[in-house]
Formats: structure tokens, C-alpha cells, sequence
């Protein structure tokens, strides 16, 4: 496993990290408790150090809290979901609506109570909008924790697909990392976001980077989810048959067999100087075996990453599906 520093907190990360979102069961059916519990143990034996889960994640806080007991050094990120429950976040919101401080606060309890932790190494906030800079009282409540030795370093989990929707926020210093939906299909980060992260040295930790399934080559025309499970949302309509379309012509142009893109594509996120850790989900042994390796120092060809960059598809699977 490699290693990076996570921007100006100075932590080392593995630059494999642990999306802990599934195993919770919270919107992925059929996560299974004992799985998960494998899935987190081995990651750990392969090096991976950092976890990042949230309150509004099922049961994970809790199943990651009981694995991170019994190995003190891995580290443990979560988030505060907004008040008012609402993501992503619209415009013209008060932070006292989403992120008053007493709600930051109880939030965290909460969290450190379900996952029998003493502090968060990294606390975060689930959505977030440049027009709170500067409003509320929610940077002094993050000043509070950190003193009181709750928190260790405050970031943010930028809307989905929003990526310029906290350049302001990183120049204003009062942010240690951010998170990102960033992708072989979505490099709209690499822009404006990752130079500002850049500059200011602001950690950056990528989600979605398999684009919730279907850079693994295994979502085709065909694919079905079970009722409940989100993705029957992000992939609705004909989306499965786009994601195969494109994922075909990416694969090909590349010369690769599907079972290679994952690989590929974490490591063309990988490729960027401003990433300082991938959070894959993983919830079974086999996919956490398969996504650490990656993260053995080799790098993708310029040829690669120029096929890589045509092949950029800028959509918002959140939004109602659209028809090619």
C-alpha cells in the first residue's frame, strides 16, 4: 500500500481508503454484518488506514467503531448530516437551517456514542454551499470540538457534482480537506477544484471514483437492483444501457477487458498531484482485496490517460434520467 499526506492535516493515508457507506445497509440492500466486519479486518492487514463513514450511514459507525477499537492506529473520519435533512444543499439557505452549532454538536455525540470512539480524527460536513462562508456559527462550534480534543481536523463533503461550489471555502482557510464525487466519466474536478486544493493545501478525498458501479464494467442493459437500494434510482430509465455503451467504447479504445477497469480507473483518479485518498466502497473480502491492489506505485501511460480524458461523460445521475 502507498501512502500520502492528507494535505496540511500532515496525516499519512493510505491512497486506498475505506467508503464505509454500504455496509451499513442504510441505502445498499443486502450489506451483511458479518461481511462488512471481514471486509474492514482485511482491508486494515493490507494497509488501508483511513475510514470514512457518517451518521447518516445505517448501522456503520457502530460496525466501524467496534473493528477501529482493536486497531488504535487506523484512522476514522464521519459527517454531520445537515438539519434540515435536505441534499444536496439548495441555495439560499442559512447555515443556522443546516449546520446550526448545537446540531453539529449533538450530532457528533451521537456519532461517538454509536461508535464507542473517544474522538474523530476528521469530522466533516455532509453537504455544503459557498454561501455559508462567513454565517453562522458553525466555524466557532468546530473551533469548540477541536479544543476539546472531540475532533482533530474539520472538512466538508462538497455537493454532488458541484465541484466549484467550495472554491471560496478552500480560499478561505478555514477547511483541512474536502470530499469529491471524481471520476474516469466526471473530470470536471480537475478544472477549478484540485488547483484551488492545490494552492492551499487542502486535503482532497475522492468518492464515487467507480461511479457507484459502473466503472467496474459489471452494470449492463440488463442489470436490476432490489427495492429499496438507491441504485435502482441512479441507474433508472435506460441509464444501465448508457453506462454499458460508454464503458464498452472506453474499454476498447484502451484495450482492456472489463474486469481490468476497475483498476484503471482508480488509477487514473490516483494520477491527479491534489488526490490524497480514493474511499472505495468495499463490502466483501474479494473487493477490498481487488481495489488495494491497486495502489502499488504504477501509474497509467499518457496514452492512456489521453484516451481516458476523451472518453468524459459529464452527467448527474442524481437528476432525472436523461435519453441519448
Amino acid at each position: 500500500m502507498e501512502y500520502r499526506t492528507l494535505g496540511r492535516t500532515g496525516l499519512s493515508v493510505s491512497e486506498i481508503g475505506y467508503g464505509a457507506w454500504g455496509i451499513g445497509a442504510s441505502q445498499w440492500v443486502g450489506a451483511r454484518e458479518d461481511e462488512s466486519v471481514a471486509a474492514l479486518h482485511r482491508a486494515i492487514e493490507l494497509g488501508v488506514n483511513l475510514i470514512d463513514t457518517a451518521r447518516g450511514y445505517g448501522e456503520s459507525e457502530r460496525i466501524v467503531g467496534g473493528v477501529v477499537r482493536e486497531h488504535p492506529g487506523v484512522l476514522v473520519a464521519t459527517k454531520v448530516p445537515p438539519k434540515n435533512a435536505t441534499w444536496p444543499a439548495p441555495s439560499g439557505l442559512h447555515p443556522d437551517e443546516t449546520f446550526p452549532g448545537e446540531h453539529i454538536r449533538a450530532s457528533l455525540e451521537e456519532s461517538l456514542a454509536a461508535s464507542g470512539l473517544e474522538a474523530f480524527d476528521l469530522l466533516q460536513f455532509h453537504v455544503w454551499s459557498d454561501e455559508w462562508v462567513g454565517k453562522g456559527d458553525w466555524l466557532e462550534t468546530i473551533a469548540a470540538l477541536r479544543d476539546e480534543g472531540k475532533i482533530r481536523f474539520f472538512g466538508v463533503s462538497i455537493n454532488d457534482y458541484q465541484p466549484e461550489n467550495a472554491l471560496e471555502l478552500i480560499g478561505s482557510g478555514a477547511v483541512d480537506t474536502v470530499q469529491v464525487i471524481y471520476n474516469a466519466f466526471h473530470q470536471q474536478p480537475e478544472e477549478h477544484l484540485l488547483p484551488a486544493c492545490q494552492q492551499h493545501d487542502v486535503g482532497v478525498i475522492v468518492r464515487v471514483a467507480l461511479d457507484e458501479g459502473g466503472l467496474t464494467g459489471r452494470i449492463t442493459a440488463d442489470s436490476t437492483f432490489p427495492d429499496g437500494d438507491f441504485r435502482n434510482r441512479y441507474f433508472g430509465g435506460d441509464r444501465p444501457a448508457q453506462v454499458e455503451q460508454h464503458v464498452r467504447e472506453l474499454t476498447e479504445e484502451l484495450g482492456i477487458s472489463t474486469d481490468e477497469l476497475a483498476d484503471v480507473a482508480l488509477r487514473y483518479v490516483l494520477d491527479h498531484p491534489a488526490v490524497s485518498t480514493v474511499i472505495a466502497g468495499m463490502r466483501s473480502v474479494r473487493n477490498v482485496e481487488r481495489n488495494a491492489a491497486t495502489s502499488d506505485g504504477r501509474r497509467l501511460t499518457e496514452e492512456q490517460r489521453a484516451v481516458i480524458r476523451r472518453h468524459r461523460w459529464e452527467r448527474n445521475f442524481y437528476q432525472a434520467p436523461d435519453v441519448e
